[in-house]
C-alpha cells in the first residue's frame, strides 16, 4: 500500500536517501514526490501496511485562542507532543528566502502558536482538539534557537493544495493561497 507523507521542504532538502520513522521503530525508505520551496512544503512517498494517520482539518476554520497540539520528535525524542493556543493567522515573518533566478517567491501565511516547538518539530503535525491536521509545524522565533514562546506552521489548507499539486502535476500550482 502507498502512503503519502507530507512533511517541510527544508527538512529533506539536499537529502541523497530519506527515511520514515514512525513511534514503533518501524523505518521506510521514502521517495520524494515533489517540493515547493516556496511554502516549504515537501511530499513524500512510502510503501507498506498499517500506517497511522491523520483526518486532515480546516485551517479556515482555526480560531484565535483555539487550544492545540504540536507533534514532533525535538531534541531526537521521538513523539513529542506539547499543547498551546493559536494567537495568530495569516502571519508572515519572512523566513522563507526568495530566489528571482529560480521563480522561488515565498507564500507566508502561518499559524502561530503558543506551543513548544523545537528543532525537531519540523514537518509534524498540529492538531486540533479534534485530531484533526490543521498545521505542519515549521518555524520558530527565537534568538537562542531553542522554543521561546512562539511557532509557525503551514495552514492545512496550503499544505494540502501544494501537495495534491506536486502529486497530480509535478509541481505546485501558484495561486491564492488561504489560511
Amino acid at each position: 500500500m502507498m502512503v503519502i507523507v507530507i512533511t517541510n521542504n527544508h527538512v529533506i532538502e539536499g537529502a541523497d536517501n530519506i527515511e520514515v520513522s514512525m513511534n514503533d521503530n518501524r523505518s521506510y525508505s521514502a521517495e520524494l514526490i515533489g517540493t515547493d520551496p516556496t511554502t516549504d512544503i515537501a511530499v513524500l512517498k512510502i510503501e507498506g501496511s498499517h500506517f497511522p494517520s491523520l483526518k486532515i482539518g480546516d485551517s479556515e476554520a482555526v480560531k484565535i485562542g483555539e487550544w492545540v497540539l504540536a507533534v514532533g520528535n525535538p531534541f531526537d525524542l521521538t513523539s513529542t507532543v506539547t499543547a498551546g493556543i493559536v494567537s495568530a493567522k495569516g502571519r508572515n515573518i519572512n523566513l522563507l528566502s526568495s530566489d528571482p533566478g529560480r521563480e522561488i517567491f515565498p507564500i507566508e501565511s502561518f499559524i502561530q502558536t503558543d506551543a513548544a516547538v523545537n528543532p525537531g518539530n519540523s514537518g509534524g503535525a498540529l492538531v486540533n482538539t479534534n485530531g484533526e491536521l490543521i498545521g505542519i509545524n515549521t518555524a520558530i522565533a527565537s534568538r537562542t534557537g531553542s522554543f521561546s514562546g512562539y511557532s509557525f506552521a503551514v495552514p492545512s489548507s496550503i499544505a494540502s493544495k501544494v501537495a495534491e499539486d506536486l502529486i497530480k502535476y509535478g509541481q505546485a500550482t501558484k495561486g491564492l493561497y488561504r489560511c
